[in-house]
């Protein structure tokens, strides 16, 4: 035990703290917001394109319990560990015992990356639908107005979190009035034949390429399910996170699975699905805005286009809100640049944060637009593809793993939500992310995500070995155990004991 040291307990109070304003209605449309936003009306097309007709459905579905498995994984590790940065946390509590500091900081290094590519696939949204209101929007011109529109998320985040919240609630409004009115008006010009009718072998089990177009298509469903996680990096913000915080979790996903599926139903009984394959059309590049136009006329489109927008917006802000949140508790701990756990001093948000997460949003987004082109395939798809699998190895796998090295390593600590059915939650998820990542180079032929995403985390390792030798952390010193939460616990626990 020569190699371990126990880290000091933190102060009990501290001047530069994060403090609880959100509670559960305004938790929810924080995740909802961010889940929805653009993806439905931009990814609807790439989800047919995979599977190759209506089956599409499928992807929805499987979506759904992928992201319902994976949110009972948050669930559990955020009402227990309710701090900000999330992942961050549950990893540095989990891996200290073996690794010490390694799996956080890598979490950190690649958190760095797809929260920004998530942020800008939003970007990409609305430039796309704007297009359908200027559609003489030249390459150069659209990465300007992705670029302002990033600047402008900034702006309108520099202000005090329970201000925030309000704002969000205002923002989710609109973006269930979009969602309604493009239900309502693909059901009322619905044809079930065209929705309900499948190709002949959509369904063929014993095909690799049904497969490959799974696995895409499962990739397509789980990013536009992504968000329900937005208010675990918020953990430190939330009202009673014990209750709160897996409650917005699970009704986030319920309502939008939800949403989805009926979505998803009415415009395939709307549009042709082989129109959507036509990535120079309407139908594949501003799907919301085809089915006004078909149904209720070229106005009423025009006039959901700016609620579509208006949505990713408001996803996009609230992906901004919780990712700038992730390293501010790195930060504080010495994991990461100091300059990071400052906050703002009259607004108390973390501002380094705030600005580097925008930057890279702008840049992920001018990256996405010109390599898409370059690799034929659509910015969008490259974004996802992207995305997802630098994601997976050290936050998704990463986290199933610590639900039961926490359960083992800290078997006190008390967890108001405990997964229900525990394993099979983890179990699934595992099999879930597995599934796209193994499968995610076929997928996007020249893309490489696997390639990519390996690259990035071998960096980060070395990354990690020259932080860890100027600290003289572990390998290069003893790893350093601190049980944040239990010693919060205990020292909560002692006025009851005094009395």
């Amino acid at each position: 035990m020569s190699d371990i040291q126990t880290a000091p307990a933190a102060q009990a109070t501290e001047v530069n703290t994060l403090t609880r304003k959100i509670g559960l209605f305004q938790a929810v449309t924080i995740n909802m917001s961010q889940m929805c936003g653009i993806g439905p009306f931009v990814t609807i097309p790439l989800m047919v394109a995979a599977f190759g007709g209506p089956q599409a459905i499928i992807g929805w579905i499987v979506g759904a319990i992928l992201a319902l498995a994976d949110g009972l994984v948050w669930a559990e590790l955020g009402s227990a560990q309710p701090g900000s940065g999330g992942t961050y946390v549950y990893l540095r509590e989990a891996f200290q015992y073996r690794s010490g500091r390694l799996m956080p900081f890598l979490f950190i290094w690649t958190a760095m990356l797809f929260i920004p590519l998530i942020m800008s696939t939003g970007i990409q949204g609305m430039v796309q639908y704007l297009q359908y209101l200027w559609p003489s929007m030249s390459t150069g011109q659209g990465d300007i107005l992705g670029i302002g529109l990033t600047a402008l998320l900034v702006l309108m985040l520099w202000r005090k979190v329970e201000n925030i919240g309000k704002l969000t609630v205002g923002m989710w409004v609109v973006m269930i009035i979009c969602v309604c009115a493009v239900i309502l008006a693909c059901f009322t010009h619905f044809h079930p034949s065209m929705a309900f009718t499948w190709p002949h072998g959509a369904i063929s089990l014993t095909h690799g390429s049904f497969w490959i177009g799974f696995a895409g298509g499962l990739t397509v469903g789980v990013f536009d399910y992504l968000g329900y996680n937005t208010t675990a990096y918020m953990g430190a913000e939330i009202k009673n996170p014990g209750r709160n915080m897996p409650r917005s979790i699970i009704f986030s996903i319920l309502a939008i699975g939800g949403i989805y599926l009926v979505m998803q139903i009415g415009v395939l009984g709307v549009v042709p699905w082989r129109d959507m394959l036509n990535t120079n059309s309407i139908d594949s590049t501003s799907i919301g805005a085809a089915v006004l136009q078909q149904t209720w006329g070229k106005g009423a489109a025009q006039v959901v286009t700016v609620l579509v927008v208006i949505t990713a917006f408001a996803s996009v802000f609230t992906g901004l809100l919780g990712g700038s949140r992730v390293p501010f508790d790195a930060a504080r701990d010495g994991m990461f640049f100091r300059s990071f756990g400052k906050l703002h001093r009259k607004h108390g948000f973390p501002t380094v944060g705030l600005l580097v997460m925008g930057a890279m949003t702008a840049l992920s987004f001018l990256f996405a637009r010109h390599i898409g082109s370059s690799a034929s395939h659509p910015p969008l798809s490259v974004l996802i593809s992207l995305l997802t699998t630098v994601m997976i190895i050290v936050q998704s796998i990463a986290q199933i793993v610590a639900v039961p090295v926490l359960r083992k390593r800290q078997p006190n600590l008390a967890r108001p939500y405990k997964m229900i059915l525990y394993p099979l939650p983890t179990i699934v998820a595992g099999i879930g992310w597995a599934t796209m990542y193994l499968w995610s180079d076929k997928a996007n032929p020249g893309v490489h995500p696997i390639e990519w995403s390996l690259a990035w985390l071998a960096l980060g390792c070395v990354a990690f070995l020259i932080w860890a030798r100027k600290e003289k952390s572990w390998p290069f010193g003893p790893k350093e155990i601190r049980e944040q939460f239990l010693e919060e616990q205990a020292r909560d626990a002692e006025p009851a004991l005094v009395g």
